[in-house]
């Protein structure tokens, strides 16, 4: 997601930054190839002029042409404003309500079955919810089997009633439900529709006025661009929703959407969806999201990602190996299985702070992991246990018997040996001290 956008600004960026002498000229000639930039995200017109004249006015205000470096100033002027642009700040979800009633609204295929379970899911184990998902959809019956089938899968309760097609009636059964049985959080996924089609506009707004819902999320496909603004608008005049959600912006999208809904509605995205896993949401931050249009990274959320793959006490176990050199192929087998749960890898190197441009051309797939598991599982347990006794001959049985050549497994030998290493030397703070000493010097 915004890779052409980040490529287009950071060009933008080069042309100011090249300037031996920085004049209001050549700041609006800057801030016109950033409009473009936007234009081609497919961000709405209006917003992306109210945006550059803002940037513009603030960038002059601020004495632009006098700093010492006035295209890191632009940037940052850039990155607060993209940051107000898409809300400011992280809007939660209302969670006091007890149950708290969820409604879905949407396109027909924008997602929201999808998006339900994965609410439901992080309600569950982020939040400490115990949720309902409630099948509303009467029009299609795949719906509800995928909510049951989302429902099995993720140990959640569903309710649905195939012989009601009174969706208003089937709500407030399970509200009913919810309430005898101590669920906290009632999702109610509900059948998608057009905006044109007043008969099933009007159906969703009398669900809303018989529940009285404590959100409302417009789910949006991500992937349809300005017409994910419009229709939002549409719905919104409507049903005055609480929250967007945008999904599949794992996608080849533009981000145009992400850029303009916020400013078209006037109501924040509270989620977004990054993937086809249960576990693929996120909670919207305009600024973090700001950081990566503008190609600085993510550090926060990889720190949070890894945070839910590693506890306190693994973390103490490891050290102490580490400490006493006893990492082996166990250990490493293990955090690569962590890694793994984080997400796409090639994402996850986009969060640090300029790799997302160094390897945005480079060709990094997951699967490239699947051959460095088979490598380990291909070693005896007493192997992987003792790293130090592979010698020749048994690198290439290794290899045979993971289907991977011999340099491939001499090359995994070599960077595990150099992982133990630096661990070692991260250890020993009086290695360090002489590692940061000699960094000076170093060309």
């Amino acid at each position: 997601m915004f890779d052409q956008l980040q490529d287009k600004l950071d060009r933008a960026f080069k042309v100011l930054k090249g300037q031996g002498k920085i004049t209001e000229i050549n700041v609006a000639e800057t801030l016109k190839e950033v409009r473009k930039a936007l234009l081609d995200a497919d961000v709405n017109y209006k917003v992306a002029k109210a945006f550059t004249d803002t940037v513009k006015e603030k960038a002059l205000g601020q004495q632009v042409l006098t700093a010492i470096s006035p295209g890191q100033l632009l940037v940052k002027i850039t990155h607060d404003e993209l940051k107000q642009l898409m809300g400011g700040s992280r809007a939660d979800i209302q969670l006091q309500a007890n149950p708290t009633i969820i409604l879905m609204s949407g396109l027909q295929g924008s997602g929201k079955t999808t998006f339900s379970g994965k609410l439901a899911h992080f309600l569950k184990h982020k939040r400490g919810k115990k949720p309902l998902l409630v099948a509303a959809d009467v029009y299609r019956p795949a719906a509800i089997d995928q909510l049951h089938v989302l429902g099995t899968q993720l140990e959640i309760d569903v309710y649905s009633n195939r012989d009601e097609k009174n969706p208003i009636a089937i709500a407030q059964s399970a509200i009913k439900q919810a309430r005898e049985q101590g669920h906290t959080v009632v999702i109610i996924d509900t059948a998608g529709r057009l905006a044109v089609d007043e008969q099933m506009m009007q159906e969703i707004e009398g669900i809303k006025q018989a529940i009285k819902p404590h959100e409302i999320l417009f789910v949006v496909d991500s992937m349809t661009g300005q017409d994910a603004v419009n229709t939002a608008k549409a719905f919104n005049e409507r049903l005055d929703f609480s929250g967007v959600v945008l999904t599949k912006l794992d996608g080849d999208t533009r981000g145009g959407a992400a850029l303009s809904i916020r400013s078209v509605v006037e109501k924040p995205i509270k989620f977004i969806g990054t993937g086809e896993k249960m576990d693929a949401l996120d909670i919207f931050y305009p600024e973090r999201m700001a950081d990566r249009i503008l190609g600085m990274g993510d550090v926060v959320s990889l720190v949070e990602k890894a945070q839910e793959q590693f506890n306190q006490e693994e973390a103490r176990k490891l050290s102490k190996k580490i400490a006493t050199n006893k990492f082996d192929f166990n250990d490493f087998l293990q955090q690569l299985h962590q890694i793994k749960k984080m997400g796409n890898i090639k994402d996850l190197m986009g969060m640090i702070p300029g790799m997302g441009k160094a390897m945005k051309d480079m060709p990094v797939d997951d699967s490239a992991l699947k051959g460095v598991e088979a490598i380990i599982l291909s070693m005896t347990p007493k192997e992987r246990s003792n790293p130090d006794i592979i010698n020749g001959s048994r690198r290439q049985r290794i290899a045979k018997g993971s289907g991977q050549t011999l340099p491939e497994v001499n090359r995994l030998m070599k960077q595990f040996e150099d992982t133990r290493k630096m661990m070692r030397m991260m250890q020993d703070k009086n290695a360090m001290t002489r590692m940061m000493r000699q960094m000076p010097k170093m060309p």
